[in-house]
């Protein structure tokens, strides 16, 4: 296998990754990138790398937790160095969150509809992965987006119709810390109500 002295060894950096490999499934390429790594324990730089090929092979949605990476090759005998393997694998979760959070903007109904599609799809990600610390995480950012919410509606700057749209974001956001599950049924609802047409007008307005 070419390349394989460029990327063996401790002294492995994730620049000199070979890039044209054999495998066509995501098992396959893990365990592939492995052997050519030819390393005697798996950690932190050896899961980036197998990660970094994943991606660079299949697209970047082929991309693995470190942890489901580190069982695989543990199933095919690899040694694996557990606390660089946890730590890694809370970093990378956590990074995921983050990564949607500095996308989302609640300040007002459009941008928080927006928002909330985003929030979804990371949601549903999530749970299929049975992740629980990123659901927490996506929980507390959530949370956190509340509390700013409730600050802007009882701002005294703001025009009496944003202050009106953030306490409406707020309950929106207290639904879904609830019920993450029921909450773009409750949403649709919502927004065909009465109350909320007559308050803010016809929801596809905010769809536009």
């Amino acid at each position: 296998m070419d390349a394989l002295g460029e990327i063996g060894g401790n002294n492995s950096t994730l620049t000199t990754v070979k890039k044209h490999w054999q495998a066509r499934t995501k098992r396959d390429l893990i365990i592939e990138v492995w052997e050519a790594l030819d390393c005697e324990s798996v950690g932190a730089r050896e899961l980036e790398q197998i990660q970094q090929a994943l991606h660079e092979g299949l697209g970047a949605g082929a991309i693995e937790s470190p942890a489901a990476i580190a069982r695989v090759v543990a199933d095919e005998g690899a040694a694996l160095r557990h606390p660089e393997v946890f730590e890694c694998d809370l970093k990378w979760r956590a990074g995921k969150v983050t990564a949607v959070a500095d996308k989302l903007d609640f300040s007002a109904l459009k941008s928080a509809l927006e928002s909330f599609g985003l929030v979804e799809i990371q949601r549903r990600g999530l749970e299929q992965t049975k992740d629980r610390a990123g659901l927490q995480q996506l929980s507390e950012v959530i949370a956190a987006a509340r509390q700013d919410s409730l600050l802007l509606a009882r701002s005294k700057v703001l025009a009496q119709q944003e202050r009106a749209e953030a306490k409406e974001v707020s309950e929106w956001l207290r639904v879904w810390l609830v019920a993450p599950q029921l909450f773009r049924d409750w949403l649709e609802l919502r927004m065909r109500s009465v109350e909320f047409r007559k308050r803010f007008g016809e929801a596809k307005r905010f769809r536009e």
